[in-house]
């Protein structure tokens, strides 16, 4: 079941947020994680974590990730750890892993290389 969490933002940010069948929660994003769109992403991770067993973030169409969009992150991985549930990010384009390495995030928030592995990690 998949349910757009709200229209693009011109061009920016297309959020979709999707449950595997053993609930785990899957968030879909197209576009450039900004300032622009980082409230609406905090919103959707937060109640994925509050009501899934896991959650995978799939970064495969996203072009763009600046600050905002790591502190997201973080704050959803902590949402996640003290709930007791897992968080992990997916298949991230070149650009957006150089900046998940260089802010150290992918040392604190588990990164595969694509959805697939994610899921089954």
């Amino acid at each position: 079941m998949a349910e757009t969490e709200g229209t693009a933002l011109p061009e920016r940010l297309l959020i979709t947020r999707t449950t595997t069948g053993d609930g785990v929660g899957l968030i879909i994003l197209a576009g450039e994680v900004d300032l622009d769109g980082s409230g609406q992403l905090r919103e959707v991770l937060l109640a994925s974590v509050e009501s899934a067993p896991g959650t995978v973030v799939d970064f495969g169409e996203v072009g763009f990730l600046d600050s905002s969009g790591i502190n997201v992150l973080i704050c959803a991985h902590r949402a996640a750890e003290a709930r007791g549930v897992w968080f992990r990010l997916a298949a991230p384009r070149d650009a957006v892993e150089r900046v998940l390495r260089l802010v150290g995030v992918d040392a604190l928030i588990p990164c595969y290389p694509s959805v697939e592995r994610a899921l089954a990690a």
